[in-house]
């Protein structure tokens, strides 16, 4: 009876019963759903397949087993992944057209063959554009990385930081001391969390430099070089001695020191336990460099790269990396005679290359400062207000006061009252005015007044008085100034070989900054510096275009003599010619082919400038004498061998222009 009950039709006996491989009836315990029979009957396969049963036995078991979830029905089954599409992103028809017309202009540019950085700056718009418009396909699906060891030290000091932000801001400090801390969180959980490289992606690789840097040719090099001959001429000219930095700093040591600027800074990632970032100029480091050798009094000049991530213009000499050349006074002197002398090498350099008229705006902080007190500014606005400022050399005043007013929160009347000064340019009669107006009430303005009156009156004896001019409207962003600053602009108009104008804005800026070394010092102990530095870049932006409307040939080699062979196997003797010009400091070539022809030879001299040869023959061999030639001319003399040095010396020092 009971066998009956447990072989009703619910549970048939065909499906419950099976034979072990012995023969033996398996009685599977009694089960109220189907999973369950489901779940024993799996156990009855894997117990056959266990035994090793016959593979008939285990095929017949495998069978029911199948039966079963056939039974149990696609119900149980999960349901199918609907993917839903995001919905579209609206249209934005004002940046499409912005897209669609940079494209037109860069289309344009291949097809008339620009060069190639105006196009590459054409194209790295065009992508900025497309950026900001969104993407149009589909975003690549996100793979999480496996998760990095934890680092419990480091996520208390973010932890810790990123506190500290929020309560100077919940506290109001000043925007300064809140940018400084939050430079300080990013760099810690970029330590925490260094980015990882990235994947290398399919198909050829293209060769191009990195956005904002240029490779140089040679002819290129050849004007660079006599560029830097000059001014290094001119800063010893006037007793400088040169020192060098690492091209990179602590980050601690540039970060503060910029303003607005610090964002551009270069940060590099950990590499062993230091939080490190390029220079951004050579003027911190300096001041790193005297407050940890303890230098009281030095007078320096450092030409170097520096790094700024910046937004590039190749054409305006505007690049992320590019040479500055600095030329610095430390030291406690009398007022005005360090600062003037800087003016006055400005005016040499830019007086001693090929670009045209200029001007040097000279102003002083403590003016600035003067006129945003008695304009009703809060003093802790001054520096940012100052920042404003500084951009009304690119920037309309409308722009400029609409920065102050809705950016920076300043009111409109003490905006209005700083436009009327900061318009305002002219010299000593200018300074004589505004001593006798209300600006002359604040001390730090009406203390730096008499110093401009002094620093006109210097440069006037300096022979320079002629191109500088006192401009209210000069600010320089940086905040470590303190005192005298100084701008030097290009006056004419540069064009390029298609006729464009090139604007590079400043060539040149500097200014006193006494409280920079006391930064570093444990101590706090401060030297005076004054100081300028030449944008070297933005000068040979106007050079090159010079050049290029001129169709000039520039030299890029200084070879002064080419040893040639009349003959064929003269290949030992040419050398043992060369042998005797180097060893008498004469600059000499000749062909590495051992039976060049002569043609080709002077085809040489004459390709890259080279105004003397020596032709040597076996007639001169015998003879002990060798033939003297001049490339322009074609004349030739013979020179006994053991003259031939004195007698190139005496060509080349008597027609210097030939060299």
């Amino acid at each position: 009876m009971l066998l009956r009950k447990f072989l009703k039709p619910s549970f048939p006996a065909r499906t419950l019963l099976a034979k072990s491989w012995s023969g033996n009836l398996i009685f599977p315990k009694m089960t109220n759903s189907i999973e369950d029979r489901i779940k024993e009957q799996g156990d009855v396969v894997r117990k056959l397949k266990a035994d090793k049963a016959a593979k008939e036995v285990i095929q017949e078991e495998v069978a029911k087993l199948k039966a079963l979830k056939l039974e149990l029905g696609p119900e149980s089954k999960p349901a199918p992944v609907v993917k839903v599409k995001p919905a579209p992103k609206p249209a934005n028809p004002e940046m499409e057209g912005k897209v669609k017309e940079q494209g037109d202009l860069v289309r344009k540019l291949k097809a008339e063959k620009a060069s190639k950085e105006v196009i590459d700056e054409a194209v790295v718009k065009l992508k900025a554009l497309k950026l900001e418009l969104g993407p149009e396909s589909k975003p690549a699906p996100v793979v999480k990385p496996a998760p990095k060891p934890a680092n419990p030290e480091m996520e208390g000091k973010v932890k810790e930081q990123g506190d500290l932000v929020r309560k100077l801001k919940a506290e109001k400090a000043s925007k300064e001391v809140i940018d400084e801390a939050v430079v300080k969180l990013k760099a810690l959980k970029l330590e925490l969390n260094p980015p990882s490289a990235p994947q290398p992606q399919g198909g050829k690789l293209i060769l191009k430099t990195a956005k904002g840097t240029r490779d140089y040719q040679p002819t290129q090099m050849a004007v660079r070089e006599k560029v830097f001959s000059k001014i290094v001429e001119t800063f010893k000219r006037h007793g400088a001695e040169t020192i060098d930095t690492p091209v990179f700093e602590l980050k601690d040591v540039l970060t503060g020191k910029y303003g607005e600027d610090s964002k551009l800074i270069y940060d590099l990632a950990d590499q062993g336990g230091e939080i490190l970032a390029l220079r951004y100029d050579l003027t911190v480091p300096f001041a790193r460099y005297c407050a940890m050798n303890k230098i009281s009094n030095i007078k320096r000049y450092h030409m170097a790269k520096v790094y700024r991530r910046d937004n590039p213009s190749i054409a305006r000499g505007r690049l992320r990396e590019f040479y500055q050349c600095d030329f610095d006074i430390a030291g406690a002197y009398d007022a005005m005679i360090p600062d003037a002398e800087c003016v006055k090498i400005v005016q040499e350099i830019l007086s001693s290359v090929d670009v045209g008229p200029f001007v040097i705006k000279v102003n002083h902080r403590g003016i600035l400062d003067g006129i945003f007190e008695v304009c009703g500014v809060k003093e802790d606005m001054f520096r940012t207000i100052c920042s404003s400022v500084d951009k009304l050399d690119k920037s309309p005043w409308d722009e400029v006061k609409k920065e102050m007013t809705d950016e920076k929160g300043l009111d409109e009347a003490a905006a209005d009252r700083i436009g009327e000064y900061v318009r305002m340019s002219g010299g000593d009669e200018l300074i004589e005015k505004l001593l006798g107006s209300k600006l002359a009430e604040s001390k730090s303005a009406k203390q730096g007044l008499e110093d401009m009156r002094l620093l006109l009156r210097y440069c006037s004896l300096y022979g320079c008085g002629e191109v500088v001019s006192f401009d209210l409207s000069l600010a320089r962003g940086l905040d470590y100034y303190t005192g005298v600053i100084y701008e030097a602009v290009l006056c004419g108009e540069a064009k390029d070989d298609a006729g464009e104008e090139i604007s590079v804005g400043s060539v040149a800026g500097g200014g006193r900054y006494d409280g920079l070394v006391g930064m570093f010092d444990p101590k706090g102990r401060s030297v005076p510096c004054v100081g300028v530095s030449i944008g070297i870049e933005r000068l040979f932006s106007i050079m090159e275009a010079n050049l290029a409307k001129k169709n000039a040939k520039s030299r890029t080699v200084d070879t002064q003599v080419f040893v040639i062979s009349a003959q064929k196997n003269l290949a030992e003797e040419r050398m043992k010619v060369v042998q005797e010009l180097w060893t008498g400091d004469v600059r000499t070539e000749h062909s590495y082919k051992k039976n060049p022809k002569m043609l080709n030879q002077l085809q040489y001299c004459e390709d890259n400038g080279i105004p003397l040869a020596v032709v040597l023959g076996e007639s001169e061999i015998a003879g002990g004498i060798v033939k003297l030639r001049d490339i322009v001319t074609r004349a030739e003399v013979e020179v006994k061998r053991e003259e031939m040095v004195e007698a190139i010396r005496s060509r080349l020092s008597s027609n210097p222009q030939i060299d």
